[in-house]
């Protein structure tokens, strides 16, 4: 999978040049078969962004979000939850399954989460019913977590969790047409 052809063209301009580059790869690109398949396209939300604070320390403000839907894998999880640092952009990918319940979610990000990193000390999500819950609002309560709930393309969001699930479905789709494999592999 090719990350655009405007990434793509300044990656290959330091090793490569010829007459024509960037048109070249900007046509094979469009004519990638697999990026095809697998892309969707991408639309800005309406109205300005109003981003959030930058954190001051990594793991200090998270987001999260599911991806759902996914076929039953051969260990019985359906579903990954992804949860992102907002400094550093990196992602913790928990299968889990759909059917879990909240006090095994709960377990599941005190030991995948808090135990790595701590408690943040906030977190952004969006408007998953196993969030919007009164156990979540009890479960920060408790550790003192500040919990800001989402809506898709709220302007006082930044959307991290979307994009890093939007590259996780495109890995997936990609992974599934080229490997034909189990997307848990």
């Amino acid at each position: 999978m090719h990350p655009g052809s405007t990434k793509m063209y300044r990656d290959l301009k330091d090793e490569y040049y010829w007459l024509g580059l960037k048109k070249d790869v900007a046509e094979y690109v469009s004519k990638c078969m697999v990026c095809q398949r697998v892309k969707a396209e991408h639309q800005f939300p309406s109205g300005l962004l109003q981003p959030l604070r930058i954190p001051e320390w990594k793991w200090e403000k998270i987001t999260m979000g599911f991806v759902t839907g996914l076929p039953l894998s051969p260990s019985k999880k359906n579903s990954v939850w992804v949860i992102v640092d907002r400094l550093t952009k990196c992602a913790h990918l928990l299968l889990v399954h759909t059917m879990y319940t909240l006090d095994k979610l709960a377990e599941l990000y005190i030991a995948e989460i808090v135990w790595l990193h701590g408690v943040p000390k906030s977190i952004v999500l969006d408007r998953d019913p196993r969030f919007t819950t009164r156990f979540w609002e009890c479960l920060h309560q408790a550790l003192g977590t500040r919990l800001n709930c989402s809506t898709s393309y709220h302007p006082q969001t930044d959307g991290q969790s979307e994009c890093v699930i939007q590259m996780l479905q495109d890995m997936f789709w990609c992974c599934v047409i080229e490997f034909q494999g189990s997307w848990e592999n």
